[in-house]
């Protein structure tokens, strides 16, 4: 099965479009004509092979394979389909009763067989999404220095400052297309952890790889450890991080920009930069300062609030009426919150031409002080004053409730259990069909349970919430609740950057992949009560909110992979990385 280098490359003279994204291992074009490796990457022999996780193929080496690179003896005589030891493993898994234990083992065998731990995730993705992602991250990433085995990603701290590119150019993987950068002090609902925050940036990059399709050799996981203020941390024989209190100022600002420049520097233009798990007061600031010299996205600010606008504007098929017909109430005014707010205020002034000034009116936020109005605007956080409307002061979400007549219910405060059963009743009393969203994660920080919302409502809420629930049976119906799962949004966002050689991200881009994701959702969903669709079919929604993306950016000027590919779903999905083994010659 000979090919020249150049199809192997880019499988370009088939698609017509110019060459997919420049890959050295030809991994672009998922397509059966991929599946041996180009003669000029040198694999591994020997026992070397069956440690090196890109090329381990473990018990499916053919008779054949197991000649030609000296692994006779190496391995037991059987030989096993793909599908086999995916069957095996799946089995092994479901017998860890213990979430931590099922992480630990998917890390493993990411670590000894990467494209057996990505065939995995993307077959059984609801059920895996969980282990490698939230709930079960947090609490890895709270003992991460007792689970720490082999370093993933690169861990740059204060000791690295004067030396980021350097660092940089110590990771193996010369074409890097994502970076997911964390600094460890706001991780989900948990707090600082510092060093251990690597954990979020290595499981969203898993997700990129299996949701989006991104290469994993074109992604990587960063930490950025200026220190913690975490005394359980800072006394742990195990911990893995600086021990001393977080740096800040301009100690902290010179830093971060220090790896900006070595990034660009190193990766060129188009590296796709996520900002993960940041606080509030890092997080509009990187964003602000970055977003016109870089490729930048926050994922907490952006991802969710594109991801909780689409379920908006699925559930207006359930609710009825447009975006402007509704009333929004938040609890939580940090970077999701404010993030989310400022999305929607934005698409229904696109909806309604409206000025974003008049259409934030609309939309409402309770912090820990209560009701955000004008009276307090002095004492307001810079990213909180767009919020404070004219309004007499209130104190606590049910007097906002009261007060603001809701129609839609969005907790995004990172504390668990503050939907009461006084608040779901009152906005059941409002509405006929409630649309609440408890956003806040882990599961521990939900703001309610989907049994909680639909029993209190008396089965009418309309509900999603940020860390998986069970479905619930509520007088003799099944309610099945939706997941706003950022992981819905930023592999295909991701990838329609990437797909479109984008240079900078503009909001509407974000607004298109949002719509994108919520035409996806179909009647059957909607039966069910469902706003999302079924994570299931995540890899041709990513497509789609690829095409959208790249669409945007074409139209906006911002893309620079030219001409355009006629069709942009099709060509999203021909770029899209494959686990299926390879054959080695």
């Amino acid at each position: 099965m000979e090919k020249t280098m150049k199809e192997m490359r880019n499988g370009e003279d088939k698609s017509g479009f110019g060459g997919g994204v420049e890959d050295v291992y030809g991994e672009d074009c998922a397509t059966e004509d991929q599946l041996v490796t180009p003669w000029t990457v040198s694999v591994a022999s020997g026992y070397t092979l069956l440690r090196d996780p890109h090329h381990n193929k473990g018990l499916a080496f053919t008779e054949k394979e197991r000649d030609a690179h000296y692994l006779r003896g190496l391995l037991p005589p059987a030989v096993l389909t793909q599908d086999l030891q995916e069957k095996r493993l799946m089995h092994n898994l479901r017998q860890y009763e213990v979430p931590l234990n099922r992480y630990t083992a998917m890390m493993d065998l990411q670590e000894r067989n990467e494209r057996l731990f990505y065939k995995l995730l993307i077959d059984n993705v609801e059920e895996l999404l969980p282990v490698v992602y939230t709930p079960t991250v947090g609490e890895a990433c709270q003992k991460y220095g007792s689970i720490f085995r082999r370093p993933q990603g690169l861990y740059i701290s204060l000791k690295e400052k004067g030396k980021i590119l350097e660092v940089l150019k110590n990771w193996p993987e010369k074409s890097i297309q994502v970076i997911v950068v964390t600094d460890g002090e706001r991780i989900l609902g948990l707090g600082d952890l510092g060093c251990q925050g690597m954990g979020i940036p290595v499981g969203k990059l898993s997700l990129y790889t299996a949701l989006g399709g991104i290469r994993p050799s074109a992604c990587l996981p960063v930490t950025i450890d200026v220190g913690t203020n975490n005394e359980q941390l800072l006394k742990d024989e195990f911990y893995i991080g600086l021990r001393h209190k977080r740096a800040t100022g301009q100690e902290y600002a010179e830093l971060l920009d220090e790896f900006m420049c070595a990034v660009k520097q190193n990766y060129g233009e188009k590296v796709l930069v996520q900002f993960e798990d940041f606080a509030n007061h890092n997080a509009f600031e990187l964003l602000a300062r970055y977003r016109s010299t870089h490729l930048v996205f926050n994922d907490d600010i952006q991802g969710t609030a594109s991801v909780v606008l689409a379920g908006i504007i699925a559930a207006l098929k359930l609710v009825g009426g447009t975006l402007a017909d509704h009333t929004f109430l938040f609890l939580g005014a940090g970077e999701a919150g404010t993030g989310i707010a400022e999305l929607i205020a934005l698409e229904m002034s696109k909806q309604t031409k409206a000025p974003v000034e008049e259409t934030r009116k609309k939309i409402w936020l309770v912090d820990s002080k209560g009701l955000i109005v004008s009276s307090r605007r002095e004492s307001l956080q810079h990213f909180k004053q767009p919020w404070a409307h004219e309004h007499e002061p209130v104190k606590g979400l049910l007097g906002a409730v009261k007060a603001i007549k809701p129609t839609v219910l969005i907790g995004s405060s990172g504390v668990g259990k503050t939907f009461t059963k006084e608040v779901v009743e009152t906005m059941a009393s409002l509405n006929k069909k409630p649309l609440i969203l408890a956003l806040s994660n882990p599961t521990s920080q939900s703001e309610c349970t989907a049994e909680e919302a639909y029993t209190w409502s008396e089965g009418r809420a309309i509900f999603a919430s940020g860390s998986p629930f069970d479905p619930v049976e509520y007088n003799g119906k099944v309610f099945v609740p939706g997941q706003a799962n950022n992981a819905y949004i930023f592999p295909g966002f991701g990838l329609g950057l990437i797909i479109s050689g984008a240079i900078r991200v503009h909001d509407d881009m974000l607004l298109a992949a949002s719509e994108a994701l919520a035409a996806q959702t179909t009647r059957e969903n909607f039966d069910k009560g469902l706003i999302y669709p079924p994570f299931s079919n995540i890899r041709k929604i990513s497509a789609h909110i690829a095409a959208k993306v790249a669409a945007k950016a074409y139209e906006l000027g911002l893309a620079s992979r030219l001409p355009r590919p006629k069709d942009l779903v099709k060509y999203a999905e021909s770029c899209m990385y494959s686990p299926i083994y390879r054959s080695y010659r």
